[in-house]
């Protein structure tokens, strides 16, 4: 049912009547947390997990995050952030935890389909209705990346970075705090006037997770940047300045290289 692995054994603890850590210390004494279980789990860890629990190895490492890529992994929260009203069960105690409400590049549900809504069940509609096609592009881009290891010309969960970097808009806004816009803003025009309106703190390429609400800016930003390919990352640098442009630039031609190396027939002016 597509479970979190910290949330199978807290669920295991349970039943025990023990505390988590003492569930997961008792099955894998030098995992020291059930959040390394979750992201860092091994295949002997999940073989030995496994025989104690009384289920298969592939399942046990379908419930952790051991084979998401290292670029994907700050866009996995540490708590959950969504859920999906279709797929919750209220009536297990204690209620399990899905992989999918960790998951930052996600806005539907990946076992139904539904829409997913605020961990707490609320529906915040989106400002972004509007970009909600190039949305779902952007977060089957992501999670072909991230689950299953397909890739396009680029890591584009490094691309969901570069967009959370600062810009500086043309012309200037008076009256406004620099440090709210965002080069995603350069592609999705809209972003700027939620961010202005709404006084919206975007996060930083350093958790680059997006409260549910916005998510579809970045999703969408991220699907039309792999679709016009790596000269639109030269055009985006354009927007930015200083120390941030030369970081900006830096990142981008490492990926246009990085295609380059794997395409010597493309040629990137």
């Amino acid at each position: 049912m597509g479970e979190l692995l910290s949330s199978w054994i807290s669920r295991h603890a349970a039943f025990y009547a023990v505390p988590p850590l003492v569930m997961l210390r008792h099955c894998l004494p030098e995992v020291p947390s059930l959040r390394m279980a979750d992201l860092h789990l091994t295949g002997d860890q999940a073989v030995r997990l496994a025989s104690m629990l009384a289920t298969e190895p592939d399942v046990v490492r379908g419930m952790s995050f051991s084979n998401v890529p290292q670029s994907s992994r700050r866009l996995i929260a540490a708590r959950p952030l969504q859920c999906c009203t279709n797929c919750r069960s209220d009536d297990t105690e204690p209620v399990p935890i899905l992989r999918s409400q960790l998951l930052g590049w996600r806005i539907t549900c990946p076992l139904c389909g539904d829409q997913l809504r605020e961990a707490d069940g609320r529906e915040l509609p989106s400002p972004f209705r509007q970009y909600r096609g190039a949305a779902l592009r952007g977060e089957t881009l992501l999670d072909n990346e991230a689950e299953r290891g397909i890739r396009t010309w680029t890591s584009l969960a490094e691309i969901a970075q570069l967009l959370l970097m600062r810009r500086i808009p043309r012309p200037i806004p008076r009256q406004h705090e620099l440090c709210r816009f965002r080069v995603l803003g350069a592609i999705v025009p809209d972003l700027d006037d939620v961010v202005v309106t709404e006084q919206e703190s975007l996060p930083t390429p350093a958790s680059p997770i997006l409260p549910l609400h916005m998510r579809p800016a970045l999703l969408a930003g991220v699907a039309i940047v792999e679709r016009a390919g790596p000269e639109m990352l030269r055009m985006l640098r354009g927007h930015m300045m200083g120390d941030n442009r030369a970081r900006f630039s830096d990142s981008a031609e490492n990926m246009i290289a990085e295609l380059a190396g794997r395409d010597p027939l493309r040629r990137c002016s």
